[in-house]
């Protein structure tokens, strides 16, 4: 019985030392083996058989990127004011046996060295420089810990500042500066504006007398215009009616009409002058009506014989 016992234990003693021999590596992963407390190889993903008693899995490491999370530290910047920063680190083993042996922690040492960095850029700037220049601070990091990270088989991808925490008292101040930084263009935003109204009115008041006198412009001409057609038509209508009355003076009886037409105007007019006025100057010569038709007859002939 003591025998079978001893048996089974040799057999599970085989058992559990090719179960131990055997190592499987996920991918992604790469596993640090030592043979006799010295380093061997480096097992990439598959499968290995491992030398019993002589070989042993003495590190692990994950080759994916991996994000560390900087916890967040005092910083004071050039212009004395302290602020807390903290970020994430992204990293990456590149080569596991010098992770493994170049240093103790390289999760732990990157992140301190990201920190004291981060003091050292910080310290750099001012405070409201700090808020713009986060991409040359994320890029001063990151150069900083990849050299240093190179004995460590670990690259140094990139980092990224997530808070960047001032005071109580200097956010209250920067808040009241906000505050009047947008008053500021509240105002001057406003001021453009009724500027540029009083422009776009002032614009439209003078295309407005512009179209006012163009349109006075064009109504003075076009009545100077008809003036003058009107002056034109009479002046023609006059010039027809004397050459008409020439040529019935020139036909036969037409110098009697004309003598006819004379003494009836001048009768009538000389009645509508009596009831006007009620003394009148009568001419000495009133009677002799016949003797003023054959002066106005004489001048009649002249001009007709003239023309």
């Amino acid at each position: 019985m003591q025998a079978q016992y001893i048996v089974y234990l040799i057999a599970f003693a085989v058992v559990y030392t090719l179960y131990k021999c055997v190592r499987i590596v996920p991918q992604k992963q790469a596993f640090i083996v030592e043979r006799l407390g010295k380093y061997h190889c480096t097992l990439e993903a598959g499968l290995h058989v491992l030398v019993p008693i002589l070989d042993r899995v003495s590190y692990r490491h994950t080759l994916k990127e991996q994000a560390i999370d900087v916890p967040p530290q005092q910083c004071i910047t050039r212009d004395n004011i302290t602020v807390e920063v903290d970020g994430v680190l992204y990293l990456q083993v590149m080569d596991p046996a010098k992770a493994s042996y170049g240093i103790g922690n390289y999760l732990f040492a990157t992140t301190q060295l990201a920190q004291t960095t981060m003091r050292s850029e910080m310290g750099k700037l001012e405070l409201d420089r700090s808020f713009e220049e986060r991409m040359h601070i994320n890029s001063a990091i990151v150069e900083a810990v990849d050299k240093a990270s190179g004995p460590w088989g670990v690259k140094v991808t990139r980092y990224e500042i997530k808070n960047i925490t001032p005071p109580q008292t200097i956010r209250d101040a920067m808040e009241k500066q906000m505050r009047a930084e947008r008053e500021k263009r509240a105002l001057i935003a406003e001021s453009e504006g009724d500027r540029q109204a009083k422009i776009n009115r002032a614009e439209g008041e003078k295309q407005q007398a512009i179209a006012i006198s163009e349109g006075e412009k064009t109504k003075r001409i076009n009545e100077a215009g008809g003036r003058a057609q009107e002056i034109l038509l009479v002046a023609e209508a006059q010039a027809s009616g004397i050459r008409q009355v020439a040529a019935a003076i020139n036909e036969q009886g037409g110098l009697n009409a004309v003598n006819m037409q004379l003494a009836q105007q001048y009768l009538n007019e000389f009645g509508k002058l009596a009831k006007a006025n009620n003394t009148m100057i009568i001419p000495s010569d009133l009677a002799n009506v016949a003797g003023i038709l054959k002066a106005a007859t004489s001048v009649i002939k002249e001009g007709t014989a003239n023309s």
